[in-house]
């Protein structure tokens, strides 16, 4: 007997449907639905604790996302066969629904709260990821969480010049623009995706089509809770002392506003505010832990505070710029010698230093994800090592906010990157960033780019990208627009979004909004501030390189591919990987083999020209046709008494018969040749039936006086069993065809032996013609 539960549903606009249901698993969770979509099913599950840690004064929440390998049928490929930490994409997928659901909590809870979201079911048709925000907020509107929402996020794809919601996997795989889009029903809280060259008013208007689909999955979350009857819990996180936080603002406000705008470097600011709080700490005589901690909040806050009034009011910034103004850059490519292509980009306080490297086919990145298994051949790594903060940090496995910064990156470079049939290598980018305050993942766009074209990557166009940051005060009415954001601007401000593009549009964006009523006009005119910012930066980087170099480096691997018939593949394998591992030793490279359609896609990768022109002979000669009269130097690889096997081909061997070896007869192999010896050979003859080849050496030799007449070559089963053109015989060829082979055969058998043409009779025992051409044929049995 099933038990049953409250179920929601709606329709997303094109006729297919979504269901939310909730009651029937995980019911000891806070919260908990299952989101249906075809045969995909996200379970999703909230649980928080019912008090916050002493001291906390921030949200603890974590948020993951993750796809079980059943949900698809399969088991997972490593080596413990069982799903383990997340991967980058989950960790991806996981910091979007983060990204959304982090702003709409109050900002006094503070309890640790936990979001589990699970693929149980998958559909081929159906990306689960642009379910996973729908299903987190749904699990948190119907439990008793204090919780502003609801969310939903939605991707929007544009395929074939039309926008389309939460497009099918299929359709997804032809959009020259996709994005996600989290939204409330009144607004936009995230935007991340990438797209082809797009224009400011296409992200605009895709960003409406998102925010009407995210309404009817707002509204059906609500009614849902409704059914359900769940009450918000009560809570009290903080603990406030009024008198205490209205002293620090009137005696310290004026003091941060001054601090702030002198226009002093990070570092020395950083010290003026840390001295303000001291002084004022050491003010209050000796104080217990509780009241510390009230201090460093309120005082938080004020200088928050402090920092945006100035912005609004003096229309200057934190280091004295204006608001579209951005800091000094310099560049420089080719800064390391043996690196591939190599870069620096430096934008006032933020700097890196990135490497492009060149990898072969077999360097691709191999996923295996419940989802999709395939290869990854364009790989950027970013690395946020403590010291480029000036802070003591141990170095470990890249954090999810690394993985975020370089996948941003990635999106925007991959857009201009020549097709796979012009670049032939795996790439992989490593940006360190060695100096940061502010927006070190458009730095490491920057010096992408400029690497890729230092290493000889033929890139459609170079690619710039921007951080930017606003700051508004509803009651007033008063915002600003800021270029090339400070990482204190990015803290303090109300909106932060990157945009990323070449000089005829946007290849990535990603944004976070954290104001409420933020209009279109306003986000319109910031786009357009970040397109002039971003052409201004595109113009320092031509400064260092205009466009990607003619050639690759010198010390840069070359890659060859070549096509060959899919029967070929095999010979070039060769039995167990014989002939290509023996061609990859004797020759240096690397070659790897791929059957695509009709054809076998050889590339070979090697770090020389002369190696590199080597392997491809070979190849070439193991896939070549022989042709019949062409003469080859062979190799001789075994002897018989009756001749010699040689390999005239790399992979191809033919029959050198005793009597094709010399004008003189030869009684036996003996001493004739050596296994391993060169001999130039002739092809006579390719049997139609076996495929088998006959070679000779004599017909390559002068021909000594008085040696007999050589008959002519072969072709196929139109010569004679002795090689010899047959004559014409007397009796006319088609006469009697009717007649019973018996009587046939025998007519034939008492014919006498003058009827015969010359070349079939007998040879007599001690005739003078010991004429090597009528020796008995050994090989076509040997053949």
């Amino acid at each position: 007997m099933s038990q049953s539960g409250i179920t929601k549903s709606f329709d997303l606009g094109d006729g297919r449907t979504i269901s939310i249901e909730t009651g029937r698993l995980a019911k000891q969770a806070d919260g908990a639905v299952v989101v249906r979509m075809g045969d995909a099913m996200l379970l999703a599950t909230a649980v928080s604790s019912k008090e916050a840690k002493p001291g906390a004064d921030f949200l603890p929440m974590s948020v993951d996302y993750q796809e079980k390998f059943a949900a698809m049928g399969r088991i997972p490929g490593s080596f413990m066969r069982r799903e383990s930490r997340l991967s980058d994409y989950e960790v991806l997928i996981s910091r979007l629904v983060d990204r959304a659901l982090r702003p709409m909590f109050p900002d006094d809870y503070h309890a640790d709260t936990q979001i589990m979201i699970t693929m149980i079911s998958g559909d081929k048709e159906v990306s689960p990821d642009c379910l996973a925000g729908l299903a987190a907020s749904a699990a948190l509107t119907i439990s008793d969480i204090p919780f502003n929402g609801p969310i939903s996020e939605v991707r929007v794809a544009r395929v074939d010049g039309q926008f389309m919601v939460n497009p099918t996997v299929t359709d997804l795989e032809k959009a020259d623009f996709e994005i996600m889009v989290a939204a409330s029903e009144k607004d936009i809280v995230m935007v991340e995706g990438e797209m082809q060259e797009c224009s400011e008013a296409d992200l605009l208007e895709a960003l409406k089509i998102a925010h009407e689909a995210i309404k009817i999955q707002v509204r059906a979350q609500l009614e849902l809770a409704e059914m359900v009857g769940k009450a918000k819990r009560e809570y009290e996180h903080e603990t406030n002392d009024e008198e205490l936080r209205q002293r620090i603002k009137s005696e310290l406000y004026d003091k941060i506003y001054e601090i702030a705008k002198s226009g002093s470097s990070k570092q020395e600011r950083s010290e003026k505010f840390k001295a303000l709080r001291d002084e004022f700490k050491e003010a209050q005589g000796e104080i217990d832990e509780e009241r510390e901690l009230l201090i460093k909040r309120y005082y938080h806050d004020v200088e928050k505070e402090a920092m945006r009034d100035m912005v609004l009011n003096e229309r200057t910034r934190l280091d004295g710029r204006s608001a579209t103004d951005i800091r000094p850059i310099w560049c420089e490519v080719d800064y390391l010698p043996s690196a591939h292509g190599s870069a620096i980009f430096t934008r006032g306080e933020t700097q890196s230093l990135t490497t492009v490297t060149l990898g072969a086919k077999m360097d691709e990145q191999l996923i295996d994800s419940a989802m999709f298994y395939g290869y990854n051949k364009f790989l950027l790594h970013y690395n946020f090592p403590g010291f480029s903060t000036g802070e003591v940090k141990p170095n470990r496995a890249p954090a999810r906010r690394e993985i975020g910064h370089g996948n941003l990156a990635a999106r925007a470079l991959k857009q201009v990157l020549p097709p796979d049939s012009e670049n032939p290598y795996t790439i992989r980018i490593v940006s360190d960033i060695l100096e940061s305050n502010g927006s070190s993942s458009m730095a490491t766009v920057c010096a992408g780019a400029l690497a890729l074209m230092d290493a000889g990557v033929k890139l459609k166009s170079p690619v710039s990208g921007i951080a930017m940051g606003m700051i508004s005060d509803s009651a007033s009415g008063k915002y600003a627009i800021l270029s090339d954001i400070l990482g204190d601007e990015d803290h303090l401000g109300d909106m932060d979004f990157k945009v990323t593009g070449t000089a005829n549009g946007i290849t990535a964006c990603q944004m976070d909004i954290k104001v409420d009523g933020l209009s279109y006009e306003v986000l319109a005119e910031a786009l357009e501030q970040a397109r002039q910012g971003r052409l201004h930066i595109m113009g320092e980087m031509e400064k260092a390189l205009t466009g990607p170099r003619e050639d690759y480096k010198p010390h840069a691997p070359r890659i060859v591919e070549i096509s060959i018939p899919r029967e070929f593949i095999g010979a070039v394998i060769g039995p167990g990987g014989k002939n290509i591992q023996e061609l990859q030793r004797e020759t240096g490279t690397t070659v790897n083999i791929e059957e695509v359609g009709d054809e076998g896609k050889v590339q070979i990768f090697a770090t020389d020209k002369e190696s590199l022109d080597n392997a491809a002979n070979r190849i070439r000669m193991i896939t070549a046709t022989p042709d019949v009269g062409e003469v080859y130097d062979g190799i001789v690889k075994t002897i018989m008494s009756f001749g010699a096997f040689v390999e005239f081909m790399p992979g191809k061997d033919g029959l050198l018969h005793i009597s094709e070896i010399d004008w003189s007869r030869l009684e036996s192999m003996d001493g004739v040749f050596q296994v391993g010896d060169t001999v130039k050979v002739k092809l006579i003859e390719i049997d139609k039936k076996t495929g088998k080849f006959r070679l000779s050496r004599k017909v390559l030799l002068p021909k000594p006086e008085g040696a007999p007449q050589d008959r002519p070559e072969r072709q196929g089963h139109q010569h004679s069993r002795h090689g010899g053109q047959r004559q014409d015989r007397d009796r006319p060829r088609n006469q009697d065809r009717d007649r019973p082979r018996d009587q046939d055969r025998g007519r034939y058998e008492d014919r006498s032996q003058q009827d015969r043409p010359q070349e079939e009779r007998p040879r007599q025992e001690g005739s003078q013609q010991e004429n090597p051409e009528q020796a008995p044929r050994q090989e076509d049995n040997d053949l």
